[in-house]
């Protein structure tokens, strides 16, 4: 033995002490790759001729906008931005000459990796609701130019912490010594000397060399050194429910120092152990999701979003964390995030006239005038009337009154001819109402006495002449748009003794003049029509029918210048008289869930009828849809 411990300690003289101080403490401090969950405070050691560099961008209140939070340099490694708490706020990267290369110009990009300055950066944005991490930027460099980092500020409480790596100006690489240096003692001047450095493992404090004082150990019972149980790494998380992992060491019987991994049996390493390990319970934290759609397309709106008061339960391997859903009282109800906030996508479009109106459409009398009336966007330009609120459009037509025009009477000349081939007969001419020479008005439209149309003739002495005789034709039916006007016709005998009406039948021989013909005063203008009236949808009890009116022009043209508050009902009330029920003694439910047959409307079917024939005499008697639909005459 007394050999054996000479061989180890030349062994651990010179550079594999060396190799041993820093072996060591790596060992015992570092779990393995993988074993730490996300939540892990446990940040990498700088690299070697770097030094790190650190900052926090913290500000209550900023202008919303960009604001930059810090300048890195050209040459920068291992660059991480990270936002403290999750918000509406967002993280923005330019180059030196204001060039983009994350979320720049107001628009905000996708996450993924983006390249530039001769590096890669990888941009994260959590997006779902139980996420309390915010963005966060991540290079590991180094940099061919300089960095400027930004933040697009946007809610209150805006934090941002920063780190990166700058090499040192004069660093060098130092030489692995071939002797221990003074700081470091050798392993026999430690055991001599009885000196103990801390090294805290778990939470333990121990000697470098020193195993604990109830270690688990696994070895051969032959060999002189054997497996044992340093203690564990750090919990996995600060909170909660997380995992740790066992470390293992090699050490020797005897004196239970540690010596190098190499001298034990490595088939005999115990397999990586991990346990749970629990701490306090993580305080509960508010989880918010994203907002909502802005209620309005343009102009104030509002927008929600969710708001749950969670706290984390376990941290397991892969950094995955259990949440559940706790009382809000456990988050502070006073400190409750707003669920409901103020938005605007743009200035809303506003109606614009564009003209003037236009002259009246008439020279006297009442008619119309018209302008140009558009909707415009707040950057002047002209969209679809759509974007605009329709109930607030200027009008476009208005009634104009030019004054009252100037009607006269206006007569043709008489007729050349006698009706009468003999004895007294008639002349006529035709009589009109006119204004300003032009236009026709109806016959009562003028002031004054209506000039005569007839006036009498003599033809000279008659001897038994029979003829036809026309009355003067009446007036039109319509005083606009297509009438008719009639007239009255007799068989007259001219004779010595006078003017006699005879039997028509004396007159057959002749052509008989016609008694009515269509007449048009002038056009009527636009004007709304009508259908007729559809069957009632009921037989009793109050129904109703319906036609369709439409607002047509003189040829018939569909218009939208007629007057609504004159048009025509197009539904009305029918049958209103009760209806009296069929007392039928045999009518009886033969189910007891006839309600449902009636409210499904299955009546109709004879089957129906008459398994639940007391309730379908007692439903309602409607016409099918399709029914009216059939009666209403286009």
């Amino acid at each position: 033995m007394a050999v054996l411990w000479q061989q180890l300690r030349s062994l651990w003289q010179g550079r594999a002490l060396g190799l041993l101080r820093l072996t060591l403490p790596i060992c015992l401090l570092w779990p393995p790759s993988g074993s730490l969950g996300r939540d892990t405070d446990v940040s990498a050691p700088p690299l070697q001729g770097f030094e790190v560099v650190k900052g926090n961008f913290s500000h209550p209140f900023l202008s919303v906008g960009y604001h930059k939070i810090v300048e890195i340099p050209a040459g920068a490694h291992n660059i991480t931005v990270q936002e403290t708490v999750k918000s509406r706020n967002y993280l923005a990267l330019r180059t030196p000459s204001g060039a983009s290369i994350v979320n720049g110009n107001w628009a905000i990009d996708r996450p993924g990796t983006f390249a530039a300055l001769g590096t890669l950066f990888t941009y994260r944005r959590p997006n779902e609701i139980r996420s309390r991490s915010g963005e966060s930027i991540a290079a590991p460099g180094p940099t061919t130019e300089g960095l400027h980092v930004y933040l697009i500020y946007q809610q209150p409480g805006a934090g941002v912490n920063y780190e990166y790596n700058m090499p040192l100006q004069n660093a060098h690489p130092s030489p692995t010594p071939d002797t221990p240096t003074p700081d470091v003692l050798s392993l026999d001047e430690d055991l001599s000397r009885g000196e103990i450095t801390s090294n805290d493992i778990a939470g333990e404090r121990l000697h470098p060399n020193q195993v604990p004082s109830d270690p688990e150990v696994n070895s051969d019972p032959l060999s002189t050194y054997a497996w044992a149980r340093m203690g564990n790494t750090a919990c996995s998380t600060t909170c909660g429910t997380g995992r740790h992992q066992v470390l293992w060491g090699c050490v020797e019987r005897e004196h239970q120092t540690t010596v190098p991994a190499d001298l034990c049996d490595p088939a005999l390493r115990p397999p990586n152990q991990e346990k749970d390990c629990s701490n306090q319970s993580c305080p509960a934290n508010w989880d918010l999701g994203e907002w909502s759609e802005c209620s309005r397309r343009c102009g104030p709106g509002t927008q929600h979003r969710q708001v749950i008061c969670r706290q984390v339960t376990h941290v397991h391997d892969n950094g995955t964390e259990t949440l559940a859903t706790v009382a809000a009282e456990l988050c502070g109800t006073s400190d409750r995030p707003v669920t409901k906030s103020v938005c605007q996508l743009k200035i809303c479009s506003q109606w614009q006239i564009r003209s003037e109106w236009s002259p009246c459409s008439v020279p006297c009398g009442v008619g119309q005038r018209s302008r140009e009336v558009v909707c415009v966007s707040d950057q002047g330009d002209v969209e679809e009337d759509e974007e605009c609120n329709v109930g607030l459009k200027p009008d476009t037509l208005q009634n104009c009154d030019m004054g009252a025009c100037a009607r006269s009477w206006f007569t043709s000349l008489w007729s050349q001819r006698c009706s009468a081939e003999c004895g007294t007969g008639s002349r006529t001419r035709m009589a009109v109402c006119l204004m300003d020479h032009t236009t026709s008005l109806p016959l009562d439209s003028c002031e004054g006495e209506r000039p005569s149309e007839v006036t009498s003739c003599d033809s000279g002495p008659c001897q038994n002449r029979i003829e036809w005789y026309t009355g003067p034709w009446s007036q039109c039916s319509a005083e606009c748009g297509n009438g008719t006007q009639t007239r009255n016709v007799a068989c007259l005998l001219n004779d010595n003794d006078g003017v006699k009406v005879v039997d028509q039948s004396n007159c057959s021989h002749l052509s008989q003049p016609i008694t009515s013909q269509p007449c048009q005063l002038k056009l009527c203008g636009v004007q709304w029509y009508v259908t007729e009236w559809s069957a009632c949808s009921r037989s009793c009890s109050g129904g109703y029918r319906v036609r369709e009116v439409r607002c047509l022009s003189d040829n018939v043209a569909p218009s939208e210048r007629c007057e609504p508050g004159v048009a025509p009902e197009s539904r009305g009330e029918c049958n209103t008289q009760p209806c009296l029920a069929e007392l039928d003694p045999s009518c009886r439910d033969q189910y007891h869930n006839c309600v449902v047959v009636v409210q499904a409307r299955l009546c109709v079917y004879p089957y129906y009828r008459t398994a639940c024939c007391a309730s379908c005499s007692r439903a309602p008697k409607t016409y099918p849809s399709t029914f009216l639909k059939n009666k209403i005459r286009r």
